[in-house]
């Protein structure tokens, strides 16, 4: 047991001081890191970019993408979600890296009727399996203000945060056989779109197209990463300065395993570890471990 904790300590020691020196801290103007990649005018990015909206209609959604592609980071965003009756549509805010077996880390949200919550579904795809969903409601309403979704990935765990409160940790289980994204780079991915087929009530709630357009808002992006580089072998830096590596090791502490606790206890509304119709034979591997 010592031993292992010692490798373990080792390896984070080491990829901290290579890391060190390349990561830096992205925040401010939103043209500078992000790109609309579809929606023929629903996407734009506003007031200096200070602001990107996405909007959905009967026609199409919209989309955006990171210009830089991440290897490990705490990516911070800050979103308004769309307001009113928002049944039918989903609002999807990830990591995603490309190819059939694929790595990817998701937030989305899920419409609802107006006064009905927002359903807050999460996800953790490793060499292109998933089902690993969470779902959640939230202790506010999301479509009244900004609030700020955050992904901690690192060596050790993803770590899902609301307003600086974790709502899921996911930790990496590869000695048990369960694989972890971490040696795919990947981009920030967002898209309002319509999913009336399945988002709100299993799809028994249709759209109300004469609510359209639906907009989502974000703003004050912020990243502590490394920028992965096409091509290159590792990671590099486009800037002199480094930011802080906190995150590379980061863990819950006593009072975040004590906020998770009462998140999961209070507003968690589907766990794939507790679904015994879904896996009647028993429940993947990482749901036995503490």
């Amino acid at each position: 047991m010592a031993s292992t904790s010692y490798s373990t300590m080792s390896y984070v020691l080491l990829l901290s001081l290579f890391l060190s020196s390349i990561m830096v801290t992205f925040a401010g103007n939103l043209n500078n890191d992000f790109e609309i990649t579809w929606g023929d005018g629903r996407a734009n990015i506003l007031n200096n970019g200070e602001l990107l909206t996405l909007s959905l209609d009967k026609a199409s959604g919209s989309g955006f993408q990171s210009k830089n592609e991440y290897l490990f980071g705490k990516i911070d965003m800050q979103l308004k979600l769309v307001p009113g009756n928002s049944a039918g549509t989903v609002t999807a805010y990830y990591l995603s890296s490309k190819g059939s077996t694929w790595d990817e880390i998701d937030f989305e949200f899920l419409g609802n009727l107006s006064g009905d919550p927002y359903i807050l579904h999460t996800n953790v795809f490793s060499q292109g399996k998933g089902n690993r969903e969470q779902q959640f409601y939230l202790w506010f309403d999301p479509t009244a203000d900004f609030h700020n979704y955050s992904i901690t990935w690192n060596p050790q765990r993803i770590i899902f945060s609301v307003d600086g409160t974790p709502i899921r940790e996911f930790k990496n289980s590869e000695s048990i056989g369960v694989p972890f994204p971490k040696n795919q780079p990947m981009r920030i991915y967002s898209s309002l779109w319509n999913a009336d087929d399945w988002a709100t009530r299993g799809g028994l709630v249709k759209t109300d197209w004469t609510q359209a357009p639906f907009t989502a808002s974000y703003r004050n992006f912020n990243a502590e990463a490394c920028i992965w580089y096409s091509g290159a072998s590792s990671c590099a830096s486009s800037s002199a300065s480094s930011a802080s590596s906190s995150w590379l090791a980061q863990e819950l502490d006593i009072t975040g395993q004590e906020m998770l606790t009462w998140v999961q206890k209070n507003y968690m509304i589907y766990n794939y570890c507790t679904d015994t119709k879904r896996f009647p034979l028993g429940f993947p591997p990482e749901c036995n471990t503490s």
